[in-house]
């Protein structure tokens, strides 16, 4: 993903698609699709070595999540702040606690409650190791956030908790600002380097459900505008049904434009959209809205056709096939949508891909296509899910035993 421009001129999009990958191993087995009640119905059990192989890969006994497949070998705060999340999600304590230690170390100066973390560290020009670009991306912030809070809750935690409200608070400080005849709205990274009149977004930067639980801790706080913005900002530029990398609100025209760096793209980061809206809680009124404007995806897939790499949003002209990946993050979506041809289809894909514990997959995934599978696979496992207030909710009785890290 494109992150704040301090490190690197922009590149074509098809160059930052291939750095969101990473090479990892082969995928074990994904577990059955079957919703978690019918499992523990039959007496099965949720396996989940889609995490423990990605931990056993990417996950360093220091608690860092390292991207081997650049130069730079580095790590991102996004990687740490969705490994947090894994961890929590199959009860992974050892594993959370690593990855927060090594994140508040060497991302965030030795204190998460002073400081945003830096989003990418690695190898340097020197050869010495650190960090490689200082500002934080809002969305890992977030993540991390709700990552801290819903651990605090889950295995009561009041520290962890309240290192989250700090995470929170600084988030909402440096990372939210009010856009004349828009309101308030998240940034991808701080105001410091965010300057208008044409103030870039990231939609993927958004989840609701995230804002949602942060509306809930702090009615005050920016979170339900904000939630309220982005399901505006998604209906604004979507005109084909897909969603963009990045988008843009201008202050002299007081619209949603294309973005004046990427364009009107939609690709690697614009696939969490769909999935982000496909996990929202059936009862959030905000659901059925975004379903209705993301559309793209489901008329292609009812057509017998792929999801693309490279979608147009504006025009809606498409290049490539999506990797696997991105059929994992359409599993949610589609299973909100009760489109079951298309996610049986959708998932033969995954599983193809994949292999089988007899023939498994020749070749391995890259970080991030397996990051959006596990998202997907997941959820659609019942091995985790969000409230309508947000809150996560886990079934960690349901989860095999070999689940979790020793």
């Amino acid at each position: 993903m494109t992150r704040p421009p301090s490190l690197a001129p922009s590149a074509p999009a098809a160059t930052i698609g291939r750095r969101r990958w990473l090479a990892g191993l082969a995928l074990m087995p994904l577990a059955s699709a079957l919703p978690a009640a019918a499992q523990q119905a039959v007496g099965a059990c949720l396996p989940a070595t889609d995490w423990t192989s990605f931990a056993a890969r990417h996950l360093q006994a220091d608690g860092r999540i390292v991207d081997f497949d650049t130069p730079k070998q580095h790590s991102t705060s996004e990687g740490q702040s969705y490994g947090l999340f894994f961890a929590l999600v199959h009860n992974d304590r050892a594993a959370f606690a690593r990855i927060l230690e090594w994140t508040e170390k060497n991302l965030a100066a030795g204190s998460l409650a002073q400081r945003l973390p830096a989003w990418q560290w690695g190898h340097k020009p020197d050869d010495s190791w650190g960090v490689l670009d200082d500002n934080p991306a809002s969305d890992s912030d977030l993540w991390i956030a709700y990552a801290l809070l819903e651990a605090g809750r889950l295995w009561n935690e009041p520290r962890y908790q309240t290192l989250a409200r700090a995470v929170l608070a600084m988030a909402a400080r440096d990372e939210v600002v009010s856009l004349p005849g828009l309101g308030r709205m998240l940034l991808p990274w701080p105001k410091s380097v965010a300057k208008g009149p044409a103030w870039r977004l990231n939609p993927s930067y958004l989840p609701l459900q995230l804002l949602r639980r942060f509306q809930q801790l702090d009615g005050k706080g920016p979170w339900g505008e904000i939630a309220d913005n982005t399901v505006r900002m998604i209906a604004a530029v979507t005109p084909q049904g897909f969603a963009p990398d990045w988008c843009a609100w201008s202050t002299k025209e007081q619209a949603f434009v294309a973005d004046p760096e990427k364009g009107a793209v939609g690709s690697y980061d614009a696939i969490r959209v769909y999935l982000w809206a496909g996990m929202l809680h059936a009862a959030d009124p905000a659901r059925q809205p975004l379903l209705k404007s993301l559309y793209g995806p489901r008329r292609l897939l009812e057509q017998g056709k792929p999801m693309a790499e490279f979608v147009d949003t504006d025009t809606g002209v498409m290049r490539g096939t999506g990797p696997v990946g991105f059929s994992g993050a359409l599993l949610p979506y589609l299973k909100a949508q009760a489109l079951t041809p298309q996610l049986d289809a959708e998932l033969a894909r995954v599983r193809a891909r994949v292999g089988s514990p007899a023939q498994p997959a020749p070749t391995p995934l890259p970080y991030y296509e397996r990051m959006l599978l596990l998202f997907g696979q997941a959820w659609l496992d019942g091995r985790f899910a969000f409230s309508r207030t947000g809150q996560l909710q886990t079934h960690w009785r349901l989860l095999c035993p070999a689940t979790q890290l020793a």
